[in-house]
């Protein structure tokens, strides 16, 4: 199948035109339906997967390496072209990969029968192959400006073959997919840097009248960036204790000091400026929640953890996919209620799923979880109803490719 690219071509033939359009379909998609079954099993609708290192980690490695290297490779693979001016990637290597990332959930879903090696053969060709494609263009740009998407995914990569190297080893493979967390939370850091600054600059210029422009300086980035990794690297290789607690406090603080960069006036308040700056405060709340439970010796981990990929990284994914997939698909950004109501519903996910795991709410645990999950699906299905056009359609203006579009609608 991955010798004959050009058949899915037939198949829906203007998904191709765009990197991002398959890995953003992919990604919605495998939101939905992974909760989804994440949902039956818990409530004994389905049987627990039988797979390497339980179902736990077969949920988070999904979220991780299945939801989020999804998004990924769809924003990097149409980012790079426009950061750099290289040429896109082809056609018939956006379907390898896609395969290679399709390949890569079958074997996870099989994993109970078939091993887990299929899976990680999957993934780590995935993610080598996604890193061939990227790796060359930035580092031949004069300027190597974004350089830290190809040391970020490079840390994803080799983080993802350790995982794999200990569930082979039949050891606990949890804190490589905590550690990959961390990375994620960079590459929201850096990502969001770039088109934060775009987007709010555009809000800024609109409403006339507000003079100082936005800028993501970069000493308060970079000091994000330092703490992120720096706890990170502490809690994979230290046992929990104070040390990784006073650490993810620091980390909290310097997410919240990215804060100070947003406050503009009103422009805060327009709804692609006001989603993205919720992001960091998922962010932060996620390290202080993990910090407080290791200095206190409370279990507080899972609900700081769910902040940081049900909230920051559930809504920065689908911020970005939602602006950058109408824009480079000729719609222009999308002035509807649904844009600030899936937003909403992923933050409401990511509070619910998060109090589930204190102690105030761990008398409704299955209750909560089945909030949480309910509003995951409602916010994913909503995209995938409002987006599956622009995605798997021609574009309106006629144009092939992923140009932005001529004017906002």
């Amino acid at each position: 199948m991955l010798n004959h690219p050009r058949r899915p071509l037939r198949l829906l033939p203007d998904l191709w035109i765009c990197p991002f359009r398959p890995f953003f379909l992919a990604t919605a998609v495998s939101a939905f339906l992974g909760m989804a079954l994440w949902l039956a099993v818990l409530s004994g609708w389905l049987p627990a997967p039988d797979t390497p290192g339980g179902p736990i980690v077969l949920h988070a490695h999904e979220m991780i390496f299945g939801f989020a290297t999804a998004s990924i490779a769809g924003f990097l693979l149409t980012a790079v072209v426009e950061f750099t001016g290289c040429a896109p990637i082809g056609r018939g290597a956006l379907v390898r990969l896609t395969l290679l990332w399709l390949a890569g959930r079958l074997g996870w879903a099989l994993s109970g029968v078939l091993g887990p090696l299929p899976a990680a053969v999957a993934d780590l060709g995935f993610m080598g192959l996604l890193l061939f494609h990227v790796a060359g263009p930035l580092w031949r740009s004069p300027q190597r400006r974004h350089l830290a998407f190809f040391h970020t995914l490079l840390a994803l990569g080799l983080c993802h073959a350790g995982f794999h190297l200990t569930l082979l080893r039949g050891a606990d493979a949890l804190p490589w997919l905590h550690l990959a967390t961390g990375l994620l939370m960079i590459l929201i850091v850096v990502a969001l840097s770039r088109i934060s600054m775009r987007l709010v600059n555009d809000v800024l210029t609109d409403q006339g009248g507000i003079a100082a422009p936005y800028l993501a300086r970069p000493p308060r980035r970079s000091l994000a960036i330092f703490t992120i990794a720096l706890f990170s690297a502490a809690e994979f290789v230290l046992p929990p204790g104070s040390t990784t607690g006073w650490l993810a406090l620091a980390t909290a603080a310097a997410v919240f000091n990215l804060l100070n960069d947003w406050h503009v006036g009103r422009a805060l308040f327009q709804r692609w400026v006001f989603i993205a700056y919720l992001v960091y405060w998922c962010m932060g709340l996620g390290y202080a929640l993990i910090g407080i439970g290791l200095l206190a010796g409370q279990p507080w981990g899972s609900a700081g953890r769910h902040l940081l990929l049900v909230g920051a990284l559930g809504l920065a994914i689908q911020i970005v996919m939602v602006a950058a997939g109408r824009m480079h698909s000729g719609w222009g950004l999308d002035p509807r209620p649904w844009v600030p109501a899936a937003g909403l519903l992923i933050l409401l996910a990511a509070l619910a799923r998060s109090l589930a795991g204190l102690p105030a709410g761990s008398a409704h645990y299955p209750r909560l979880i089945l909030i949480a999950g309910s509003l995951w699906l409602l916010a994913w299905g909503l995209y995938l109803a409002r987006s599956f056009p622009v995605l798997a359609l021609p574009r309106p203006d006629g144009r092939q490719g992923c140009d932005e579009a001529v004017t906002k609608t």
